[in-house]
């Protein structure tokens, strides 16, 4: 492969306000980090919510570190679930996506908006942006390698010096690839 892209599922999860984390796990309390991601400060936590919708309920993963804005981020099948219809979305523009009901342990919130399918993408740090030929928020197609082999199209670049290089796909499209385990990609156009 020209240019191998580790592509990493990113299963539903929700990104908290400091002021939502002690509503739901009271007053003082701050995320638990119980498994760091590959986005470089990035954090799996041990808290979980409820995601509460008009038609049901799933429990979704907190990431840390809080936010400034609530953010819920779902796969199709899971809006479905609870009664929800977002927009795709790249994370953090939650402007005009539809709300929900978070619960925790201590408490509930009712987010007014904050739902979404996120938007696939790529993420690169400044020099591997640079060395692909790539530049902050480029659309490209990703041709994934698996038994299933699926080329995604419109995914985003984010560039960032921040940024480790990964591409993330949700659990549907994860599932339609039979991306399972360790899977690579290329970008193609």
């Amino acid at each position: 492969m020209e240019n191998k892209i580790l592509v990493e599922t990113s299963a539903r999860h929700v990104h908290l306000t400091a002021e939502a984390v002690e509503i739901l796990f009271g007053a003082g309390h701050t995320l638990t980090n119980k498994k760091d991601l590959s986005q470089p400060g990035q954090f799996a936590c041990e808290e979980k919510v409820t995601v509460i919708g008009p038609k049901g309920s799933i429990k979704a993963s907190v990431l840390g570190p809080t936010r400034p804005a609530n953010q819920v981020e779902l796969s199709f099948t899971d809006a479905r679930t609870i009664g929800v219809v977002p927009p795709i979305r790249e994370s953090g523009d939650v402007a005009g996506t539809p709300g929900c009901v978070l619960e925790g342990p201590c408490g509930k919130i009712e987010i007014a908006e904050g739902v979404m399918v996120a938007k696939r993408h790529i993420h690169f740090q400044t020099e591997e942006a640079k060395a692909l030929g790539v530049v902050d928020k480029q659309i490209v197609s990703v041709k994934v390698h698996t038994p299933r082999p699926v080329i995604f199209e419109d995914v985003v670049c984010r560039v960032n010096d921040k940024f480790a290089l990964a591409m993330h796909i949700d659990t549907d499209e994860s599932n339609a690839a039979a991306a399972a385990g360790t899977v690579y990609g290329e970008i193609i156009a």
